[in-house]
């Protein structure tokens, strides 16, 4: 591999260190809306926190919005690694229903983060940076993803004739989400349903699809996701 000269390694130094504070400045934004909400997240208080000018922030990040698109990127491949750790299971139904709960669990586990991605009001204008010069949101197309994977498995299950007659793999992929979503959204907000633990909620969310396997009842479980002890969304 050829030496680089001077010119080349002091290119390449400041090309590290623009990479190292954008990594930086994403890091401590992080910290800040998981502990504080994104509402809490300025530029100055970020600058502030690194220990840096305002405008050198913006060499990075064109504003609060521009930082939050990445949040939310971030958040999308968690999520999505969070799914592809289950596709090698080979019953759908199960499949289904430890997506399920991961993507509960990594609702609940990032309060502050899930809020960002998915209940950022959609005129805001944090929302409104998400979207490419086509209008088509990054978000939009990591959730596509995310759901692709929940689609595939109703598809094995339409393939194995455990759907309803009626029931397009892809409306249920997306009646699931919906119903997730639901589950963690009450958890998140404190509301006083449902007082059913949430990996019961996702199993009776799945039982409206697929018929139990081998016959057996709806499996009952104990188990319980902890909620942000910010708020009083404990399960009973």
């Amino acid at each position: 591999m050829p030496r680089m000269g001077p010119q080349e390694r002091r290119t390449e130094q400041r090309r590290e260190q623009r990479q190292a504070l954008r990594e930086r400045i994403l890091e401590v934004s992080r910290e800040i809306v998981k502990r504080e909400g994104f509402a809490s997240l300025s530029m100055r208080k970020l600058a502030e926190a690194i220990d840096y000018s305002p405008a050198a922030l913006y060499l990075h990040f064109k504003s609060r919005g521009d930082i939050a698109r990445a949040l939310r990127r971030e958040g999308h491949a968690s999520l999505r690694d969070a799914f592809v750790a289950h596709t090698s299971i080979a019953d759908p139904a199960a499949r289904l229903n430890a997506m399920g709960r991961a993507y509960v669990e990594f609702g609940l586990a990032e309060p502050e983060t899930y809020r960002l991605m998915f209940m950022e009001p959609a005129g805001s204008a944090e929302a409104a940076a998400d979207a490419d010069d086509n209008g088509n949101g990054h978000a939009a197309e990591s959730g596509a993803a995310t759901l692709s994977l929940i689609a595939d498995a109703f598809v094995e299950l339409r393939a194995a004739d455990r759907l309803p007659p009626r029931a397009a793999p892809i409306a249920c992929a997306e009646g699931l989400w919906a119903n997730l979503h639901g589950i963690v959204a009450l958890k998140l907000n404190g509301a006083a349903l449902p007082e059913t633990p949430a990996a019961t909620l996702v199993e009776l969310s799945l039982d409206v699809w697929y018929a139990p396997v081998n016959g057996t009842e709806p499996r009952g479980t104990e188990t319980r996701f902890n909620s942000p002890d910010r708020s009083d969304t404990s399960t009973r």
